[in-house]
């Protein structure tokens, strides 16, 4: 196993723009060095022949029956709208 990393916890914390007390610096900073030596033991496994996913588990849609529960009127869908026109809402214009 390679050896980890010491992370410089100050420059870490000047990226994020947080202040840290002594105790959070090295509280944090050991923390960090733990999770990367977990993910150096990760790098350890042979994943050759492991094909890349982006879910652990299968994906797949589920598809429920479309049916009209219950309508709403016009005036009430249209009721929170900050401005209408025709049955409409109106927007700003966002595409010139």
């Amino acid at each position: 196993m390679s050896e980890t990393p010491h992370i410089d916890i100050d420059y870490v914390a000047k990226l994020a723009r947080i202040n840290l007390t002594d105790d959070e610096k090295s509280r944090f900073s050991s923390q960090l060095d733990s999770i990367l030596g977990y993910i150096d033991k990760l790098n350890e496994l042979d994943t050759d022949f492991v094909a890349p996913t982006a879910h652990p588990h299968e994906v797949f849609n589920v598809w429920q029956e479309d049916s009209v529960s219950s309508e709403m009127s016009v005036e009430k869908a249209l009721s929170n709208a900050p401005k209408q026109r025709q049955n409409m809402v109106v927007v700003p214009k966002v595409v010139e």
